[in-house]
């Protein structure tokens, strides 16, 4: 009885599919960027170079300072970047 628990657990974790985890656009790299749907090279180029011109991001929504990002499109974001260990902060 105990092993088919573990084997239903088991088939259960691999069905859930892999942990999701937020990117850090304080620390992410181009292609880790582009991973992110919604974000292609462009964009992801230009977060970067934001980056590097002004330090690091103190929330997410700073990105709507970047060349190629609205309102809309930040808050689209929101759930799958981060500027640090925290989830992206409202």
């Amino acid at each position: 009885m105990n092993k088919m628990i573990k084997v239903a657990f088991l088939v259960a974790a691999l069905a859930a599919g892999p942990a999701f985890a937020a990117v850090n656009i304080n620390t992410a790299t181009q292609a880790d960027l582009e991973a992110v749907k919604g974000l292609g090279p462009a964009k992801a180029k230009a977060i970067i170079a934001y980056r590097e011109a002004h330090g690091k991001f103190k929330s997410v929504d700073e990105l709507d300072n970047v060349k190629g990002f609205g309102k809309a499109s930040v808050e689209k974001l929101k759930g799958e970047l981060s500027v640090g260990s925290d989830k992206a902060q409202k």
